[in-house]
C-alpha cells in the first residue's frame, strides 16, 4: 500500500498545495517564495527521505506568517493522510543532529495525539529571509494537523542558519524513524488497538 497524499487548502490569505510519498528517496519540489523556508523544507525531504512538493502562494505584502503557517497546516494534514492507520510503524523517533557549532535534538510519537514543545532560542530576529518566531509557528500547525507529539530543543548554538538547519534535519532524521515499518508490530504499537 502506497503511503502518499495530496492534499490542497485555499483561503483569503493563501493558496498551499502539497504532494507527499512517505517511501520516497528524498526528492523535493519546494516553491513557497520564501527562500529561507524553501531551503529548509528541502533539508526536511531529504533527510526524511520523503519525497515532497509544496506550491505556496500568500500575501506576502502583509508578512510570511499566513505563508509559512498554512504550508504548516497542509504538510501536516498530508502527513496524517499519508500514515493513513498507522500499521507496523515504529511511531517513535528521535534524532540529535549538528551543524556545526549548532546541535537540536527532535524526539516525536506519530500518536495522533498533538502537542509541541519548542525550547529554541534564536540570536536574531532573521534567518534569511524568515523571522525566526515563525518556524515555532510552522511546527505548531504541522503537528497539530499531523497529529504528532513534536518535541524539539536545541542543545546549543550561535548562527541562526545553522540552528534551523539542525531543526529540521533533526526533525527529517526522527520522522523518518518513526515512519519506518517493523514487520513484527501486528497493527499499531499501542495496547489500546488504535492511534
Amino acid at each position: 500500500m502506497q503511503r502518499t497524499a495530496e492534499v490542497s487548502r485555499k483561503t483569503a490569505e493563501t493558496e498551499v498545495s502539497v504532494k507527499l510519498n512517505i517511501d520516497g528517496s528524498g526528492i523535493s519540489k519546494v516553491d513557497t517564495q520564501i527562500g529561507f523556508f524553501d531551503h529548509m523544507l528541502t533539508l526536511f525531504a531529504r533527510h526524511a527521505l520523503i519525497d515532497l512538493e509544496v506550491i505556496s502562494r500568500g500575501d506576502l505584502n502583509v508578512d510570511t506568517h499566513h505563508t509559512i503557517e498554512d504550508t504548516g497546516i497542509v504538510i501536516g494534514r498530508a502527513i496524517s493522510e499519508a500514515l493513513g492507520d498507522k500499521a507496523s510503524i515504529s511511531r517513535y523517533g528521535t534524532a540529535f543532529v549538528p551543524m556545526d557549532e549548532a546541535l537540536a535534538m527532535v524526539s516525536l510519537d506519530l500518536s495522533s495525539r498533538p502537542f509541541l514543545h519548542f525550547e529554541v532560542e534564536f540570536s536574531g530576529e532573521k534567518a534569511g529571509d524568515m523571522d525566526t518566531e515563525m518556524f515555532e509557528e510552522f511546527f505548531r500547525a504541522l503537528a497539530v494537523h499531523g497529529g504528532i507529539t513534536l518535541h524539539i530543543k536545541l542543545i546549543h548554538g550561535k548562527n541562526n542558519h545553522h540552528i534551523a538547519e539542525a531543526i529540521f534535519k533533526a526533525f527529517g532524521q526522527a520522522f523518518r524513524k518513526a515512519c519506518e515499518k517493523d514487520q513484527r508490530i501486528k497493527g499499531v504499537l499501542s495496547t489500546k488497538g488504535i492511534l
